[in-house]
């Protein structure tokens, strides 16, 4: 039987393993030879000891960080979740980083979109400084103690927010899909060196869009000494710009679709443009005669200067024979040759409603306004700045689909679930949200402590809630959504023996006879067994009873875990008939060694070949 591992995905031989697979003749003696694979990528290698790079104290532990395997697992917490046993959404309270580190086998290539606000580095922000060494217990201590900004006073001011930002972004890029898309938000203080280590992480090619969000109202702010600031950033990169589709927005000039025919019904109303345009670069293939209704032949020439048809000679034949070319005489009596278009795309069976790509400019989304209707919706004042739900939302539906998974890892308030669930309701779709919070602690002498959230999870957690009842409102009934969420929070491992400060396994026959740590339960072992399998967490888990011993049945049946000892033979075969994929036994489970013994020939019969201990 082979054991469970106790720590989480390893980026590092996941990254070997590539490198076998398309180089094997780089492999020697198990290890990977630099100088063999450099002469593989032939000239493609850079030698200059003088190169373009970006570099800051402490990089290369970012990076290690970003690579380092942990023990740390996420303990459920069901009485502050909401709609526990239906919902697919996840809130979990904890250090970033590690949870990233741990939720990464889990949803490695399924999350299609990330919004993060990370701190911008203003001078009054927390930055969490990470301990390479035990993050875990590092963050539970950090929880006791007032958590600190990192104050412009710092020597290494901008160096501790790039070692921040560098291992959660590094990570980040490993959860998102094929065709999917980060955006991050930031102001002047750090735009800079944030894209910059977004070019590195995610790649120059993968870089979409800096989108300028006007984030004041009327004349700007008065917070800078020469001019007056009205707008942040939202950085935008893509996993692979090749795959990413960015979908059209409302047409903004509707005015202009004026005139009709007898395709109203399928393509809606039109406008016409002109044909033959001279600002494109000319080609001799698009300069060709059309033939006007009076027989004369056209050609694209503009005042006599020579220009070209916007359309191939094998367009037009189409565009004649199916309604989508116009001729009309000008003032001086000459043809014009016009494309129409149509309001709606014609696909015949369901005509599609044209759309134009978004401005790299978002207007009318303010973060005052935003934190107006978050005082609303708590009855108080909760921060003094928020990010709109409304801008997310526009994020949101040009970059996802139904059933899409959406992550943020910086999620305050939960204005990102909050715009979720809002187009949810809009659309009857059912995209599903990841939020991660940092338990910071609320000042005690401010409105929303007043008002009972002791920490900003407590706020984002609330918000979920509240926002459900402010959509059914709006709605005039209970909107068909998943407005729930499961509760998660960053821990150690429960189980002894895979403890990081374990110097010895078996350094106990205490900790052989009781693996779990004090104040631990069955469930918070499954659901680390499922982390560690790389399951999702939404996905259904029943208690069931086999043959007199408790077995939890995961995702229909896929997955058997009994955490029950003295188990015998009879058992295990009652176990091996539901004919799960995978099973999980505590190592000290079995009655004695025979039956450990046999277990596995009897789990096979019935085509159980994952066995794994724990």
């Amino acid at each position: 039987m082979q054991k469970l591992e106790g720590k989480t995905f390893n980026v590092v031989q996941d990254n070997i393993e590539k490198i076998k697979e398309l180089f094997p003749e780089v492999l020697t003696e198990k290890k990977i030879d630099i100088d063999k694979l450099r002469i593989a990528l032939g000239e493609h290698v850079e030698k200059e000891k003088e190169r373009y790079e970006f570099n800051w104290n402490g990089k290369t532990e970012a990076i290690q960080l970003a690579q380092k395997q942990t023990t740390g697992t996420l303990r459920p917490s069901i009485e502050e979740s909401v709609n526990w046993d239906t919902t697919q959404n996840l809130y979990v309270e904890g250090d970033n980083l590690e949870v990233l580190r741990i939720l990464q086998n889990s949803y490695r290539n399924k999350v299609k979109m990330i919004y993060i606000d990370p701190p911008y580095n203003t001078g009054k922000d927390f930055v969490y400084k990470d301990d390479f060494h035990d993050n875990v217990k590092s963050y539970t201590e950090q929880l006791d103690e007032n958590m600190k900004s990192n104050a412009e006073t710092n020597g290494r001011f901008h160096t501790d927010w790039l070692n921040m930002m560098y291992p959660r972004l590094k990570i980040a890029r490993n959860f998102l899909t094929d065709d999917g898309v980060i955006f991050i938000s930031i102001d002047d203080n750090e735009y800079t060196n944030l894209k910059k280590i977004c070019d590195e992480i995610y790649g120059e090619q993968n870089f979409v869009s800096n989108i300028i969000w006007y984030n004041k109202e009327g004349g700007g702010g008065s917070d800078s000494k020469f001019f007056r600031i009205k707008h942040e950033y939202i950085l935008c990169y893509a996993k692979s710009i090749d795959n990413l589709e960015i979908k059209g927005v409302e047409i903004s000039n509707l005015d202009r679709y004026t005139q009709s025919d007898e395709y109203e019904k399928r393509r809606g109303p039109y406008y016409l443009q002109k044909l033959n345009q001279a600002s494109i670069q000319y080609s001799s293939s698009l300069d060709y005669p059309i033939i006007s209704p009076e027989g004369e032949e056209l050609y694209p020439a503009i005042n006599e200067k020579r220009a070209c048809w916007r359309w191939s000679k094998e367009k037009v034949e189409w565009g004649l024979e199916n309604g989508f070319i116009e001729f009309k005489k000008d003032k001086d009596g000459n043809w014009q040759v016009y494309s129409k278009q149509y309001l709606k795309v014609d696909n015949n069976d369901k005509p599609i409603e044209r759309t134009q790509r978004p401005l790299s400019v978002l207007e009318g989304y303010s973060s005052t306004q935003a934190s107006k209707k978050l005082e609303e919706l708590f009855n108080g004042k909760v921060f003094d700045y928020s990010k709109p739900v409304n801008m997310i939302k526009t994020l949101v539906e040009i970059s996802t689909n139904e059933n899409d998974l959406v992550l943020d890892f910086f999620a305050g308030s939960s204005s990102t679930a909050h715009a979720i669930m809002d187009i949810n309701a809009n659309s009857g779709e059912n995209r599903r949200f990841i939020m991660v919070q940092l338990p910071e602690k609320t000042d005690e002498k401010s409105q929303v402590y007043k008002l009972g959230y002791k920490n900003l999870c407590d706020v984002g957690k609330k918000r979920i809630v509240l926002a459900k009842a402010k959509i059914d409102e709006e709605n005039g009934t209970a909107a068909k959504i998943d407005a729930g969420f499961r509760v998660f929070k960053l821990d150690e491992t429960n189980l002894k023996k895979w403890d990081e400060e374990s110097i010895d396994v078996e350094k106990s026959l205490l900790d052989f006879i009781e693996p779990l740590k004090e104040g631990r339960t069955k469930e918070d072992v499954v659901y680390e067994i499922l982390l560690k399998y790389g399951i999702d967490l939404s996905v259904p888990i029943e208690e069931v009873s086999i043959a007199g011993q408790t077995v939890f049945s995961v995702g229909l049946g896929y997955l058997l875990i009994c955490l029950e000892r003295e188990l015998t033979l009879n058992q295990i075969e009652e176990m091996a008939k539901q004919r799960p994929a995978r099973i999980v036994f505590y190592d000290e489970g079995f009655k004695d060694d025979t039956v450990r013994t046999n277990a596995q020939q009897i789990l096979k019969r019935f085509g159980v070949e994952d066995v794994r201990v724990i």
